[in-house]
């Protein structure tokens, strides 16, 4: 990462920062690869950087890539990374690497926004107590979340696969998850701010986003989380986008429609500025 590019004049600028980390990641590795595979396809020329909010993102005034985090501790370096842009700049979007990174993630962002609340798109809770014997797999780091109570809030939608466990841990955490069914059924979100969006691509039916590691059919289209980005509020002060896995993608299907959501997602951060 490189810290001098985060000396900027406007603090409403979003900072871009990688975290390209699959350490924690349960049944194949390559989101490792993710920041970067987005980085592409969004500078490859095949689309421009107007977002559909009517935000023509040039990088030199809304926002700054500052690079990828070199992790060598999962804990303490995606933390005091994220906390130094945070000084900085009053926003991010996190690029990953699987949904781990979450937590460290949050944990620099309740910091500075104490009253944070998240919205989470996925095809699962990832709220196990431990998954392998690993308390900070991919598939726990919204149970460290609330354990911690670094939010005030938790709403999950796009959830498809509920354990029993997962149930419970629900009830316990007070989460509000909204399930493919709920959604189809007309039940959307009730959001407050300030806003942390963590995006899991999984969230989408393997159609649109076949490069993820764990293929779960019946999610999400592209068309209504862009809705729903578009529709927010309150102010969205921070995001991550995790879990592409470029080993896994056809034609870049999956990195194209990261590139998209992150312009997106920056517009709408830059819009509400």
């Amino acid at each position: 990462m490189d810290i001098n590019k985060l000396n900027v004049s406007n603090r409403e600028t979003v900072a871009i920062v990688g975290v390209p980390f699959d350490d924690k990641s349960s049944f194949m590795k390559g989101a490792a690869e993710g920041p970067d595979q987005i980085r592409l396809i969004m500078h490859d020329g095949s689309s421009n950087y107007s977002s559909e909010s009517g935000v023509v993102l040039e990088e030199d005034h809304h926002f700054v890539d500052v690079g990828n985090l070199d992790v060598k501790d999962y804990h303490s370096d995606i933390s005091n990374g994220v906390s130094q842009v945070l000084e900085q700049c009053n926003k991010a979007i996190i690029l990953g690497g699987d949904h781990s990174i979450a937590y460290p993630v949050i944990k620099a962002f309740s910091q500075k926004y104490p009253d944070l609340h998240i919205l989470q798109f996925d095809a699962h809770t990832d709220l196990y107590d431990e998954y392998e014997g690993d308390r900070y797999s991919h598939a726990c780091p919204f149970a460290r979340i609330m354990e911690e109570n670094l939010v005030r809030s938790l709403t999950q939608i796009g959830i498809r696969v509920v354990t029993p466990h997962q149930v419970e841990q629900q009830k316990k955490f007070k989460v509000d998850i909204i399930t493919m069914h709920d959604w189809y059924c007309n039940r959307k979100p009730s959001l407050r701010g300030p806003l942390y969006i963590s995006l899991d691509l999984d969230v989408f039916d393997p159609g649109f986003a076949p490069g993820v590691s764990h293929h779960e059919p019946g999610g999400m289209n592209p068309r209504e989380v862009i809705e729903l980005i578009l529709s927010i509020d309150v102010p969205l002060v921070g995001a991550d986008i995790v879990e592409l896995n470029p080993r896994r993608d056809h034609a870049g299907i999956t990195a194209m429609l990261a590139a998209k959501l992150l312009k997106e997602l920056m517009g709408k951060m830059v819009k509400q500025s």
